[in-house]
């Protein structure tokens, strides 16, 4: 009997030890490259910090992150904007929350055969983000520059079903976002995301058009509806809203990152 009674009670003190070690690990989900090695920074402050084990996981396109989080792979992931998850949770019935925000990333235009939207032909070739928020953010900013008129402009979702004025004859490429950088010799223009646009070797300043800092497509930290306020995904915020963190953006983005938490 005692011999049970001691085998019982180390399993109990083994298990104790595992939930314990498990509430202060997690699996946060990014998109391959830069962002990436910010996140890293965040992870090292936290481990040092709140002795938290953060595991990171890259993923090379915008869907799936998302879908391991909500199937339990991820405890967290950060690469996507509100309007982006938004429109994933309408689509699949995902029910996520915001932990916290981090970077805006402007998106740009960019072209290697024209530098600006003037010397842009009629019937150029125009390539657009596919995913759902992504292509709308594009659409809007030409609605904004006059290059063509949406039927609704605040509409985030906007494809290019929605234009209804298009003077110039534009035509549209719907691709995923991490082909962009790709297709750009083959297209007259390409709206990329700054996650696919840096590593590619192209900056802001290169951009025919542009998002200003008064965008609102802040990127956020994503998290299982009701896991917000854990411990741990607050130490994770926390350790992400840092100087270090922003010191790394800032020597990885200049200022094509702007701190959405400030």
């Amino acid at each position: 009997m005692r011999h049970i009674l001691i085998g019982g009670l180390a399993a109990s003190v083994l298990a104790f030890g595992q939930a314990q070690a498990d509430e202060q690990s997690l699996k946060v989900g990014t998109v391959a490259g830069p962002e990436t090695e910010v996140m890293q920074v965040a992870a090292d402050l936290a481990e040092r910090k709140y002795d938290l084990n953060i595991e990171i996981i890259e993923f090379t396109d915008y869907v799936t992150p998302n879908a391991a989080l909500a199937d339990g792979s991820l405890d967290a992931n950060a690469y996507q904007h509100e309007p982006y998850m938004q429109s994933m949770v309408e689509d699949r019935g995902y029910d996520f929350a915001i932990a916290g925000r981090t970077f805006v990333y402007p998106i740009g235009a960019y072209s290697e055969q024209y530098d600006s939207i003037e010397a842009l032909p009629d019937g150029a070739t125009i390539a657009l983000p596919n995913d759902p928020s992504n292509e709308g953010r594009s659409l809007i900013l030409m609605h904004n520059k006059g290059m063509i008129t949406l039927d609704d402009p605040s509409n985030l979702e906007a494809t290019p079903l929605n234009i209804v004025e298009n003077p110039h004859d534009f035509e549209f490429r719907e691709i995923a976002a991490a082909q962009l950088p790709r297709v750009l010799p083959d297209v007259d223009m390409a709206f990329i995301n700054n996650t696919f646009a840096q590593p590619a070797g192209l900056t802001l300043d290169d951009a025919l058009i542009r998002e200003g800092p008064e965008s609102p497509y802040v990127n956020i930290i994503a998290v299982r509806a009701g896991d917000e306020d854990k411990e741990s995904i607050q130490q994770l915020v926390d350790a992400y809203q840092s100087e270090a963190v922003e010191a790394k953006a800032e020597e990885l983005f200049g200022a094509q990152a702007v701190p959405g938490w400030k």
